[in-house]
């Protein structure tokens, strides 16, 4: 791969600082995208900047995604650090939190739906007014395949995550006119995350399976890695994509199939 897709062009990445958000930062690097990364832990946004090829991350951003306030100001510094529009803007940021509607705190619902949620909610809304301004754009935000069959234990974040694919078709038909794409991914399982192993921690104290439990049923036999989402990321990023808009593409290897 050397084709440099997007030179001369800007994204905005939420949770750009591990797992999959890290994962699309390298990815669009390496394909020539300004990176503008955004996270909420410092040390892993200074890490972020040392990997990433010489002179990609034009900013790098703490915040916090639930925080409305947060948002506008991030957005507004990520604005300022592209030298001409903001192009892109990934929504990978997340958290998980396993548990049974019956058993369910209200502050741990509203915690994942805060981050999760209103938080792609809260970035959509600042960066798509830029974009109708500068006259286009493409968004990509973070689902899961959960937001297409939900999951004992997994009310919260599958909750959440159907949300977002609701979000992604209502915004992607307001904003079609302005030249502005807006589409999801669905990943399986994927491996090698924070995400992962925090989640497989919660499920195997709540004596559920891990994911690694689910590898029998997924026809291509291995759990997920972050650079296969963020292969298809790039793919919606690119103009090989730009009469697709509105969609949740599955990334699960075949656990789930439409």
């Amino acid at each position: 791969m050397s084709e440099k897709r997007f030179l001369n062009k800007s994204v905005l990445i939420t949770g750009a600082g591990s797992g999959i958000g890290k994962a699309i930062a390298h990815r669009l690097a390496y394909e020539g995208c300004n990176i503008i990364a955004l996270d909420r832990d410092f040390e892993s946004l200074k890490q972020l900047g040392k990997d990433l090829p010489k002179g990609s991350l034009l900013d790098a951003i703490i915040a916090d995604i639930s925080d409305e306030n947060a948002v506008s100001e991030a957005v507004i510094r990520a604005i300022g650090s592209s030298s001409k529009d903001l192009d892109f803007l990934v929504n990978a940021a997340g958290i998980d939190h396993l548990d049974n509607v019956a058993e369910c705190s209200l502050q741990d619902w509203r915690r994942v739906l805060s981050v999760n949620l209103d938080g792609t909610f809260l970035m959509c809304r600042a960066v798509v007014n830029q974009m109708i301004k500068q006259g286009g754009g493409k968004i990509v935000n973070i689902a899961s395949w959960l937001a297409k069959a939900g999951m004992a234990g997994h009310s919260p974040y599958a909750a959440s995550k159907f949300g977002i694919i609701g979000l992604t078709q209502s915004l992607a038909k307001e904003v079609a006119v302005h030249g502005i794409t807006v589409n999801s991914v669905c990943p399986g399982p994927i491996d090698h995350t924070g995400m992962r192993e925090e989640a497989d921690r919660q499920a195997i104290e709540r004596g559920l399976a891990p994911a690694s439990e689910r590898l029998k049923l997924i026809p291509l036999g291995r759990l997920g890695e972050p650079e296969d989402v963020a292969g298809v990321v790039a793919f919606l990023l690119s103009k090989d994509a730009n009469y697709m808009t509105g969609q949740a593409i599955n990334i699960t290897g075949g656990l789930w199939m439409n």
